[in-house]
């Protein structure tokens, strides 16, 4: 599947891989600054969010696939990948199933490992029972999310997801098979063969999406992994995008 892109600057290639439920679009001041230092930064819209096709299937070797045969069709091949959460699990299938395409490989905030996904579930349940009436106000949208969604910035990231100038709003995104393909999102599949290019490994130190006991499994597929963590929760990049995009300057300059 060739996937929406937005791209900024020229120079070697950078991908940013957005997490679930978000879109290309959440890396906008990331994406900018690298621009800036001399990069040609394609923010990627995965399948089923965004801009991109709507398909069944939500397993990591798919999505792998999709960016793969999108940035060899936009002529970054190979480029450095950089992983948020779900677009993380993604990047690192990537790197594992096409080696040669990935020229080092950065992870936010995700493992290699299965994660269970009760809110996620709910939100996606949230937004799919929500009345989309012609009409239908964002005030309205944030007060059907809030019982499912109590925090407000979340909310307003989902609502995102919403386009009102459409009569009725309708969702951009592939709800249907996003909420279908949930334990393929949480899960992480058994890939062979070792990445043996740079990864660095990017924590939020107030998440406990990374764990000590990820460890071995890092170094089994990644053996030149390095760790680093910012003051951050999950959602580091949004949470701190100072921190977040000095680690990615050291990063790619390494």
């Amino acid at each position: 599947m060739r996937l929406a892109v937005t791209a900024m600057g020229q120079g070697s290639a950078v991908v940013l891989l957005h997490g679930l439920l978000g879109a290309g679009q959440n890396f906008g001041a990331v994406q900018k600054q690298l621009a800036a230092d001399g990069f040609r930064v394609l923010a990627l819209d995965l399948r089923n969010h965004g801009a991109s096709p709507h398909a069944p299937g939500m397993d990591y070797a798919a999505m792998a696939a999709d960016v793969a045969e999108t940035l060899q069709a936009e002529g970054a091949w190979p480029a450095a990948v950089i992983g948020h959460s779900m677009g993380g699990k993604v990047a690192m299938a990537l790197a594992l199933a096409r080696p040669e395409g990935v020229a080092r490989l950065m992870v936010a905030d995700i493992a290699p490992v299965t994660y269970p996904t009760p809110l996620f579930t709910a939100y996606v349940a949230a937004m799919r029972a929500m009345e989309l009436r012609p009409g239908l106000t964002r005030r309205e949208a944030d007060a059907a999310l809030a019982p499912a969604v109590p925090a407000a910035p979340l909310r307003a990231f989902l609502l995102q997801n919403l386009d009102f100038a459409q009569t009725p709003p309708a969702w951009r995104i592939g709800l249907e098979e996003i909420a279908a393909g949930m334990p393929q999102i949480g899960g992480w599949p058994d890939l062979p063969g070792r990445y043996e290019g740079r990864v660095l490994v990017l924590a939020g130190d107030k998440s406990d999406y990374i764990r000590p006991e990820h460890a071995p499994l890092f170094r089994r597929l990644f053996p030149a992994a390095s760790h680093a963590s910012i003051p951050a929760g999950h959602w580091l990049h949004a949470e701190n995008p100072q921190a977040f995009l000095a680690a990615a300057r050291d990063f790619l300059a390494g």
